[in-house]
């Protein structure tokens, strides 16, 4: 298994099927509860272990997603309420050394909950043509539209948990 990506890199969709949309929202508002579960069951020793080799650990990649999904809710309500806005980009590698990434994750997944629960408020009220608004992600030549995005955070979310589910698997063999 490729522990880098145990699901597969993400996939940018070209278009998308309203069972595709469905299922991406789903999975926005189930992460905090399955992100919770997972982490519940870990030891401290498992929180400090990375995933893989050079990789980081469980704790981070807590606090990783608490930044990255932030970031993403603040986006989609940029992308829903502006003409084509251009986002700040951030390191993610740089973030995760910063000392509040040492904290107990208590805190982020309180994040995680309220940042989902909002999220899942706004999308699961958006159209189709909310899906199709853009914002300009500076890494990128093209136009992100709404609906790449909702699949990349589904993506993302299912992508740490089989990360930490890699080491709590590890432990327990």
């Amino acid at each position: 298994m490729n522990a880098q990506y145990p699901i597969g890199p993400f996939v940018k969709p070209s278009s998308y099927s309203l069972e595709e949309v469905k299922q991406w929202i789903e999975d926005i508002r189930s992460f905090p509860r399955l992100l919770k579960q997972i982490t519940h069951q870990l030891s401290t020793n498992q929180l400090d272990t990375p995933y893989r080799k050079n990789g980081w650990t469980v704790r981070q990649v807590v606090h990783h997603v608490a930044d990255s999904h932030m970031n993403a809710f603040i986006r989609f309500k940029l992308a829903l309420t502006e003409d084509f806005p251009l986002i700040k980009t951030y390191d993610e590698k740089k973030w995760a050394t910063l000392s509040d990434c040492s904290l107990p994750i208590e805190a982020s997944l309180k994040m995680v909950e309220g940042i989902h629960e909002r999220w899942y408020a706004l999308i699961k009220e958006m159209d189709e043509t909310d899906f199709h608004r853009t914002m300009n992600h500076p890494e990128y030549a093209d136009p992100q539209p709404l609906y790449t995005n909702l699949g990349l955070y589904s993506w993302h979310g299912r992508h740490h948990l089989s990360h930490i589910e890699l080491v709590a698997h590890a432990q327990k063999a």
